[in-house]
């Protein structure tokens, strides 16, 4: 038997469930690095994902706390798809990928990890990236650290926004 190990995890696994909504939270906390907050905009926001199906993995969120995209105002809506655009952009130039997954989900039937915060995620994709521990063990490898990736996005956002 193999064993793979991931200490990384278990503070997410033990760790104490802090109350409230993050996608609340951490916008207003004003420590984008220690929250990975690479842009902001006037009603929403770029966010790496601390638990990433891919490195890259980007949500994108409104600060307004709602569960769907009907109770969104127009301008929300139009932030929201500028900063998809940008995020897309700047992937394309950092991580160079195949493809991408980039999509919400509504609801928790639908897979929504934070049901009551509307958020899209991006999933930068590679031909052949998916490999034998993702289909065997159930197990996702990611060769780069958030912080290098954070380091490595960052520039390419706050380029943008200078513009």
């Amino acid at each position: 038997m193999r064993h793979l190990w991931a200490p990384w995890r278990i503070g997410y696994i033990k760790g104490e469930k802090t109350p409230g909504c993050i996608l609340c939270d951490k916008p207003r906390e004003k420590k984008d690095r220690a929250n990975l907050i690479l842009a902001r905009g006037k009603h929403a926001f770029v966010m790496m994902n601390l638990y990433p199906y891919n490195n890259g993995h980007l949500m994108v969120s409104p600060y307004q706390h709602v569960s769907s995209l009907e109770e969104l105002s127009d301008a929300a809506t139009a932030d929201l798809i500028r900063l998809m655009k940008r995020a897309l952009s700047v992937l394309r130039k950092t991580h160079k990928p195949d493809g991408f997954n980039v999509g919400l989900n509504l609801g928790k039937a639908a897979g929504a990890g934070i049901e009551e915060h509307l958020h899209f995620h991006i999933v930068p994709r590679w031909s052949g990236d998916t490999n034998f521990m993702t289909v065997n063990a159930e197990v996702r490898v990611l060769p780069e650290s958030l912080a290098e990736s954070y380091r490595q996005l960052k520039p390419y956002f706050s380029r943008a926004q200078r513009r």
